[in-house]
């Protein structure tokens, strides 16, 4: 019978545990016993651990090895894998190198430790140095009227950023002066750590990984190689954004080292007074007499572009809507164009004068309803019903 812990306990998840959640748990448990991490006296037990918990991760994150071992247990991984016969005595930095058979590539670690400077490999410290001083990306928002989203814009917008220095060119160093060759890494970018058969590479602390310093800072950028500046970009706003659109402007972040950010401007369309918007049809009302709706005739309506004449037909209820095509929005993605839908609302007089008020009760004995002597808003109730 095997004499190995449960891989699950190893790494304290569940069985039923996501790669995800495997994932963080050799990561947290790789950073706390970590070789390089630990006092001298602690290291002999923490290069055990650490090899322990890379074994149970090696297995767990793959799903044809992790269903074998959930299977037959650690005898079925032996058998097939030859587990023992891998790490018995070999030096551990080039374990992670043969771990081809466990389907642990260096893409594997350098996700696991990349931002932490961490090279196992003793080959990507430059690489990962140089992703991570790409310039910061920049998010600014923006309002625009509902006319505005219709239609398409273009805002002239003010970006507070970095961009490289103009005095010493981005480089950092005075001018007239360039950069010297680290002293720590000797212009390698990055450190090597050995504790007896185990081997780290690390991004060198000394240059960051460019395995270049600067002697004589600029004076205008202090070495940092960039310089504050606000700058006035353009930007094209396409027709059919809604709030919580966000345009992406490739390269107009912040400069950093080895390249730009992006920028991202989030759009917020402002609340209009007459038109509600919904999803890309748009929403309004009209008044009409009381007349208009029971003879018909034609009215005014408001659009985005202009207005237009809309028919009302006769006997037009209160709260009808008619539908005007194509005055809405238009689809971001350009497919169809919204409509506008406009609610009639009928305006009842308040007040009569004697005229009015004689044909209206002509009107209701026409009805056959009998003249009564009530209010006014009641008679007109009744003719509605």
């Amino acid at each position: 019978m095997s004499t190995k812990r449960d891989y699950y306990e190893i790494l304290g998840v569940k069985k039923s545990a996501s790669l995800d959640e495997i994932k963080k748990a050799y990561r947290e448990m790789a950073l706390r016993y970590h070789p390089d991490r630990v006092p001298h006296e602690q290291k002999k037990e923490a290069e055990e651990k650490f090899k322990e918990i890379s074994e149970a991760y090696a297995v767990l994150s793959d799903v044809q090895k992790r269903a074998l071992y959930d299977q037959y247990g650690h005898s079925g991984i032996d058998q097939k894998y030859a587990y023992e016969d891998i790490f018995k005595g070999a030096d551990f930095g080039s374990v992670f190198q043969d771990l081809g058979d466990f389907g642990l590539g260096g893409g594997m670690f350098e996700e696991i430790f990349s931002d932490l400077g961490f090279d196992i490999f003793g080959s990507g410290a430059r690489r990962s140095a140089g992703a991570r001083r790409r310039g910061r990306d920049l998010q600014i928002a923006i309002s625009i009227t509902l006319e505005e989203a219709a239609a398409g814009t273009e805002k002239l917008i003010n970006v507070p950023r970095y961009e490289v220095c103009p005095a010493c060119s981005g480089s950092g160093a005075k001018p007239g002066t360039r950069k010297v060759t680290c002293p720590q890494c000797k212009g390698k970018g990055r450190t090597v750590v050995s504790n007896g058969f185990f081997q780290l590479a690390q991004t060198c602390r000394r240059c960051g990984g460019e395995g270049a310093v600067i002697q004589a800072p600029c004076p205008d950028c202090r070495g940092e190689g960039r310089a504050r500046v606000t700058r006035k970009i353009k930007v094209k706003v396409p027709a059919g954004v809604d709030t919580g659109s966000s345009l992406r402007l490739r390269g107009e972040g912040e400069a950093g080292a080895t390249g730009h950010g992006d920028l991202y401007v989030l759009i917020e369309v402002a609340a209009h007074n007459i038109f509600q918007r919904h999803g890309n049809d748009i929403l309004t009302g009209i008044d009409i007499s009381l007349s208009k709706a029971i003879l018909g005739g034609e009215v005014e309506v408001r659009t985005l572009d202009g207005s237009v004449s809309m028919k009302i037909p006769p006997g037009t209820q209160p709260g009808k809507i008619f539908r005007l095509k194509e005055k809405g929005i238009p689809d971001l993605h350009g497919r169809d164009i919204g409509d506008e839908l406009v609610r009639v609302n009928v305006e009842i007089p308040a007040r009569l004068n004697s005229e009015q008020r004689r044909l209206i009760e002509e009107f209701a004995r026409a009805s056959g309803e009998e003249a009564e002597r009530e209010s006014l808003g009641d008679r007109i109730k009744k003719a509605f019903k």
